[in-house]
C-alpha cells in the first residue's frame, strides 16, 4: 500500500479513478459476456445451457473484467500516472503502488477465520432484519439462476473460492482500495470502496422494491468492510479473497441444501431471498 497524498484536485481525481476502474472491471466482464453470448448463440445458432452461460460470466467478469483491470493498473501506472500528474499539475512522481499477495501467515490465519464469521454474522443479521422490516428485496441473478438450476449452484461453490473472490478482491481492495488509500488515509480508504462495492451490486439484483434493494446493499456493506479492514490490517490481498471466496461459497452452499430439499422444507422461497439478495 502507498502513502497517503491529500489535496482537494487530488480526491477528486482519485475518487473518480477508483470508481471508474470498480465499475469499468464490471463493465468490461459483462460486455465481453455479452459479445461473446452474441457470437455463440446469435452469429453461430448455438443453444448454451445455464451453466455453459454461468461458467462464461464467471470466467469474463470475474476473470478478465476485475482481475485483468487489476493487473492491467499495475503494469500501466508507472507509465501513465506521471503523465497525468504533469498534465493536472501535480508535484513529484507516483509513489509506489503493488497488490501483496503470500501464504496467509497463522496470525493472517485467524483473520480469515474471524472475518469469514463476521461476514457471515452480517449476512444473517442482515436476513433477519429484511425479514423484520418487511421490505421486497431483489434476488442476486446468478443465485436465482441456482434456484431454478442447482447444477449451477455447484458450480457456483468452487468458482466463489477460486474465481469470484480472488477476481473482486484484487480490484476492489487491491486497485479501488489501495488508490483511495493514497489519498484519503486508511479509515476512509475502506469506507467508499465498500460503499462502493455494495452499491455496484444494485446492477446484479432482479425484481425487488428501491428501497428493498437499498436495505440489501446496505446490509452488504458489512461483509464488505470486513473485506476492506482485513486487507488494511494484513496488507496480503489473499486475506480477503479467502474470506469473501469462502463467505460466498457458504451462502450458494446453503440455498444449494435449500433448493435440494425444499420438499422437507417450510416454505423455503421466502426463507432465502433476503439472504439471496446480499450477494
Amino acid at each position: 500500500m502507498s502513502t497517503r497524498e491529500w489535496s482537494p484536485l487530488r480526491a477528486a481525481v482519485a475518487l473518480v479513478s477508483a470508481v471508474g476502474l470498480g465499475a469499468g472491471g464490471l463493465l468490461l466482464g459483462f460486455a465481453l459476456v455479452t459479445l461473446t453470448l452474441a457470437v455463440l448463440v446469435v452469429g453461430l445458432g448455438l443453444e448454451l445451457p445455464d451453466t455453459a452461460q454461468i461458467v462464461l460470466s464467471l470466467v469474463f467478469v470475474q476473470g478478465v473484467g476485475c482481475a485483468g483491470v487489476a493487473f492491467a493498473y499495475l503494469k500501466l501506472r508507472p507509465i501513465v500516472a506521471p503523465k497525468i500528474r504533469s498534465l493536472l499539475g501535480f508535484d513529484g512522481v507516483p509513489g509506489p503502488f503493488d497488490i501483496d499477495a503470500a501464504v496467509p501467515s497463522l496470525r493472517q490465519v485467524a483473520i480469515v477465520v474471524g472475518g469469514y464469521v463476521l461476514a457471515l454474522g452480517g449476512a444473517f443479521a442482515g436476513s433477519i432484519l429484511i425479514t423484520l422490516l418487511q421490505v421486497d428485496t431483489g434476488t442476486n441473478q446468478a443465485a436465482e439462476m441456482g434456484m431454478e438450476n442447482p447444477a449451477i449452484l455447484l458450480i457456483l461453490i468452487p468458482a466463489s473460492i477460486l474465481i469470484i473472490g480472488p477476481g473482486e478482491e484484487l480490484l476492489f481492495r487491491g486497485v479501488v482500495q489501495g488508490r483511495l488509500r493514497e489519498v484519503f488515509g486508511p479509515v476512509s480508504g475502506v469506507l467508499i470502496p465498500s460503499a462502493v462495492f455494495a452499491g455496484l451490486h444494485w446492477f446484479a439484483l432482479s425484481g425487488g422494491s428501491p428501497t428493498g434493494n437499498l436495505v440489501a446493499l446496505g446490509i452488504l456493506v458489512g461483509p464488505a468492510l470486513v473485506f476492506g479492514a482485513a486487507y488494511e490490517v494484513t496488507d496480503n490481498i489473499v486475506v480477503p479473497a479467502l474470506i469473501h471466496g469462502i463467505y460466498n461459497a457458504t451462502l450458494f452452499s446453503l440455498l444449494y441444501v435449500v433448493v435440494a430439499f425444499s420438499d422437507q422444507l417450510p416454505d423455503p422461497q421466502n426463507s432465502t431471498a433476503a439472504v439471496l439478495a446480499l450477494f
